[in-house]
């Protein structure tokens, strides 16, 4: 994935592009998936970096949504589950089949659990990941040694997938690029561009890194802009009214030794009526999430202290040793974007989560709502609306069988996994140069050839890049990603080849970001 020949392509302004999508968050890459599957020819912008905001937030789950089926939306369920049996045998380097325990603490609650997780698995047919079952309470102890004893009467097992966010992103912006998609990130649209009807045939777009305008002509636009689809509503109709709500969801994390196992823990219901996860991840242990109305939209969204609160005293109730806030790594917030509720409703939880697919009288087709889980289909549905804005027919869908890029049937062990097939070649990097082959930081596996990877095929510019998205040492732990800032942006200097200046400037913007990570003791 090479950004300056992407830039070319759309230096031609001659050329008419099929679809134009704004967007480089799950939803957006979605829809640029879908489109060149079917033979179509796509431009995908995102203003700052692939998942930059909520799509590299997540609880790291690929899942049908128990909650929903609680909630009775069985639909969205049903699809959500198809989905994920596909995403797991199209990207194996990028999920995996993760056992969840709910601890049981109530007779009736076990009948509940066992039963919803019956039919939960009935509805998933052949695309099933496990089966669920009643385990004893020493087998829950022994599966999840940190878990409260007191009161316990065992647990129900059940499966769901897991996955790197951040990673999967960038491997289906590869895997449409690979396909012959543009695929730009830094590439904000500025206007969108009507003909005498008031019709939309184009954008205005900015090269955020070196200022420089574009003009792009497209038969069809989408809107798949997450939380900030209402700031390209405006601009398509000011004054039009909002669309979305913001809720903030955060996640803390720890060391794995508050858990113990490999089980990942379930609580179906806190005291606010969320889902509490605590699932491992990366070899640390991932614990969310919250529920918050947020009024504004931010790029970058902070954790409230009552939010850290929460999580830490809900946990305490769940695990044997209580964690306090120094024993928190990281912490990080995402935005969903909800539907906005009618007058008078507060509660984001019982919204549903399928999503919704808007044609205004200019033609601007707008994506929202959803779930990381579904977001192929969003894509295709999306897709679906082509004939109807150019005039033109269209070929049915490819896009659930096509392999995500890294795709391969022995995934690498340990952290090259995310990698999948450009595993080797990185190694190779590695060693072909002694500074390639250190590590970034004494406490992760991580080499610097992965730095320099990054820069080369993973379209990384910046230094944030690198070590939250590509490497996920921010979210992971965030003072580890601080100490390791100062390596990492002189290597991609040298590659960028950028001065001094440069480096100190990135140096500056990422403690910003990555002291957000940081919890205050």
């Amino acid at each position: 994935m090479n950004r300056e020949e992407n830039i070319k392509q759309i230096s031609d302004t001659s050329r008419v592009w099929d679809i134009a999508v704004i967007g480089g968050g799950s939803s957006g890459l979605g829809v640029a998936l879908d489109a060149i599957s079917r033979g179509l020819t796509v431009v995908l912008l995102e203003k700052a970096d692939f998942a930059k905001g909520t799509s590299s937030r997540s609880t790291k789950l690929v899942h049908g949504g128990v909650r929903y089926l609680a909630q009775g939306d069985i639909g969205l369920v049903l699809e959500a589950l198809k989905e994920r049996g596909k995403l797991l045998q199209n990207a194996p380097h990028l999920t995996e089949n993760q056992p969840f325990i709910i601890p049981i603490y109530t007779w009736f609650d076990r009948v509940q659990y066992s039963v919803g997780l019956k039919i939960y698995d009935w509805m998933a047919g052949s695309l099933r990941l496990g089966k669920s079952k009643f385990i004893s309470k020493e087998e829950t102890i022994r599966r999840l040694p940190a878990v409260k004893q007191k009161g316990l009467k065992g647990g129900v097992v059940y499966h769901d997938g897991q996955f790197d966010d951040a990673r999967l992103a960038l491997a289906i912006a590869q895997t449409a690029d690979d396909a012959g998609a543009c695929i730009l990130n830094y590439a904000s649209v500025k206007d969108l561009i009507k003909n005498e009807n008031g019709k939309i045939t184009g954008l205005k777009v900015k090269d955020e890194l070196d200022g420089t305008n574009y003009t792009l002509q497209a038969k069809m636009v989408v809107n798949a802009t997450g939380v900030f689809a209402d700031k390209i509503l405006q601009m398509d109709q000011p004054g039009s009214p909002k669309m979305i709500q913001p809720s903030q969801g955060i996640h803390l994390v720890m060391d794995m030794d508050f858990l113990g196992g490999k089980d990942a823990l379930m609580i179906p219901k806190t005291k606010d009526g969320r889902v509490l996860f605590a699932v491992p991840w990366h070899g640390k242990l991932v614990v969310g999430t919250t529920d918050t109305l947020r009024e504004k939209a931010k790029l970058e969204p902070e954790a409230l202290e009552k939010e850290i609160d929460f999580v830490l005293e809900t946990a305490a109730g769940y695990l044997a040793k209580a964690p306090t806030r120094k024993d928190v790594k990281a912490v990080f917030a995402g935005l969903r974007p909800l539907a906005r509720p009618k007058e008078g409703s507060t509660k984001t939880k019982e919204i549903s989560r399928s999503h919704k697919v808007i044609v205004s009288e200019s033609k601007l087709v707008t994506l929202t709502g959803g779930k990381w889980t579904t977001y192929r289909k969003m894509g295709e549905d999306t897709v679906e609306h082509f004939p109807e804005i150019s005039g033109e027919l269209l070929v049915p869908s490819q896009s659930f069988e096509m392999k995500i890029h890294g795709f391969t049937e022995r995934v690498p062990e340990g952290h090259w996994s995310v990698y999948g097939s450009d595993a080797k070649e990185i190694k190779g990097l590695a060693k072909s140069n002694p500074e390639l082959s250190e590590t970034i930081h004494a406490d992760f596996p991580n080499l610097m050839a992965e730095v320099l990877w990054a820069v080369r095929n993973e379209m990384a510019v910046r230094v944030e890049d690198v070590l939250s998205r590509r490497i996920r040492m921010l979210i992971l732990d965030a003072q580890a990603a601080l100490d390791s800032a100062e390596k990492v942006a002189k290597l991609m200097a040298k590659e960028l080849q950028k001065d001094e200046n440069w480096i100190q400037e990135e140096l500056i913007a990422f403690k910003k970001v990555a002291e957000k990570y940081l919890i205050k003791a």
